[in-house]
């Protein structure tokens, strides 16, 4: 394979994914699909795109494409990997993977029965904050990992966000709290406790059934002496937005900033605290995706650094894209591959799963 061809579903957040799969030198962006014509036009225009498509069943019929990179709107994303898997194609889809256990099993059998390479386009384990961490980890500096903590804490309650969101219960998109935690500890999420927090809205709460403006889990891991905590919020408690996690060792410890622009935290002798500035982990990429980790050029001759789009998440964006065509190029699973999605993400689902029933201990399915 010369160059893996990638078609791009949703083309909102999606449309940022454009420009690296055009310039990786392993990917092409073959095609782009989106409902809305309209905007499929705009964005095809933008980027020279001349295959759009407004019908995703279509769009699977074109054998010329390798691979489905989906970022449709959550209750599309597990039926629409299904549906590319099942098709023939590699997939990649951005989080969560589902929202329902089923599901998230039936993709990893889908992935297993098709041989083809799937990727949950998790941001949070491709962010500089967590390159930095993992690199602590895999150095030994951290030393032995005695704890880990993770938070996504959102507001959303104002208008604007897609209706569905209402009522959302939090820990159906638990995975960016979640998946630091365990790629870090290196194992699985075996069982889970958690408890609801407070109430939303009444009137978001009867969407899904969901009352708790907070969700608080702690999960146990599989073969492990770790244990982590996951916070999750979506909607009525006030805080400034933070996805973040939080990794103690018994030589150094890393926290997440507490406020933005504010700085990581690391923790070392006893009580020494140190802020740090993460470094940037484009030198990990082609040269010609390392941009869009959002560090910018800086061009020599005319002294001046240039930024381009693409690069949110952390700078995850890129890494993303990558860690998905070299799979499929070296014809291996991904990094996030189905079985460890379906792990991350049936950890939110069991978690919610255990605080509408009191905190009842739930075990989490393994999908092998």
């Amino acid at each position: 394979m010369e160059k893996a061809k990638v078609a791009v579903v949703g083309l909102g957040f999606g449309a940022e994914f454009i420009p690296i799969y055009q310039k990786h030198p392993n990917a092409e962006c073959y095609a782009i699909c989106q409902r809305n014509k309209a905007h499929l036009n705009e964005i095809g225009d933008q980027f020279g795109i001349e295959r759009r498509f407004t019908d995703f069943d279509e769009l699977l019929k074109i054998k010329e494409i390798d691979a489905i990179h989906v970022v449709s709107p959550i209750a599309d994303h597990a039926w629409m990997t299904l549906a590319a898997l099942n098709a023939g194609k590699h997939a990649a889809c951005t989080v969560p993977m589902a929202t329902t256990k089923e599901d998230c099993l039936a993709i990893a059998a889908a992935r297993k029965k098709s041989g083809k390479v799937y990727m949950m386009m998790e941001t949070a384990v491709y962010s500089r904050e967590f390159l930095y961490a993992k690199e602590l980890v895999a150095s030994g500096k951290l030393g032995k990992i005695q704890f880990l903590r993770g938070s996504h804490q959102q507001n959303m309650g104002l208008p604007g966000w897609p209706e569905y969101w209402y009522g959302f219960p939090p820990m159906y998109y638990a995975t960016h709290a979640i998946s630091p935690l365990l790629w870090l500890a290196g194992a699985r999420a075996e069982s889970v406790v958690c408890q609801g927090s407070g109430r939303i809205n009444p009137d978001y709460a009867r969407r899904y059934g969901s009352p708790f403006a907070v969700e608080t889990a702690l999960l146990k891991l599989k073969d492990s002496d770790l244990a982590c905590e996951v916070t999750r919020s979506l909607f009525d408690t006030i805080r400034q937005y933070r996805e973040s996690f939080d990794v103690y060792g018994d030589k150094l410890s890393f926290e997440w900033e507490q406020v933005a622009e504010e700085g990581a935290v690391i923790y070392s002798g006893f009580e020494d605290a140190e802020r740090v500035k993460v470094p940037d982990y484009g030198h990990l990429l082609p040269r010609e995706i390392a941009p869009f980790t959002g560090a910018g050029v800086y061009d020599e001759e005319h002294e001046h650094t240039s930024f381009i789009q693409g690069s949110g998440h952390g700078g995850s964006h890129p890494h993303l894209a990558h860690e998905f065509i070299t799979a499929i190029v070296e014809n291996r699973q991904s990094a996030v591959d189905a079985a460890n999605a379906a792990n991350w993400t049936m950890a939110g689902i069991c978690a919610h799963e255990s605080a509408m029933n009191d905190g009842k201990r739930i075990e989490i399915p393994q999908a092998d």
